[in-house]
């Protein structure tokens, strides 16, 4: 079982950026694949990005492409989320999850999930 403590998030003003990390301890040694989910009050949690062992595959959700970047430092177990041009419908509980390989948006995929850490956009 892999443990999953995020940190990083707050309250920041419309078009800015803040950086989400994910630190990993526990049963690490086997290859696995990151992502971000998010949920907002009153809606079910939505996935936001992926990234693979390797950092060779990732996957956004369209509403964030090209404003996050997902990326991972395996020596340091731990996955960051850049967040650039954040919008006030960004604003959710974050929460970051480790799965096989395979895992990508859907969230059935993923074993393991932090308690999550609450990004505030104002407007």
């Amino acid at each position: 079982q892999v443990q999953l403590v995020e940190s990083g998030g707050g309250l920041v003003q419309a078009g800015g950026s803040l950086r989400l990390s994910c630190a990993a301890s526990g049963r690490t040694s086997s290859s696995y694949a990151m992502g971000w989910f998010r949920q907002a009050p009153g809606k079910e949690r939505e996935f936001v990005a992926v990234i693979s062992w390797g950092g060779g595959r990732t996957n956004y959700a369209d509403s964030v492409k090209g404003r996050f970047t997902i990326s991972r430092d395996n020596a340091k177990k731990t996955v960051y989320l850049q967040m650039n041009n954040l919008k006030p419908e960004d604003t959710a509980v974050y929460y970051c999850a480790a799965g096989p390989p395979y895992s990508d948006y859907d969230p059935t995929d993923f074993r393991s999930w932090g308690q999550g850490t609450q990004v505030t956009v104002s407007s």
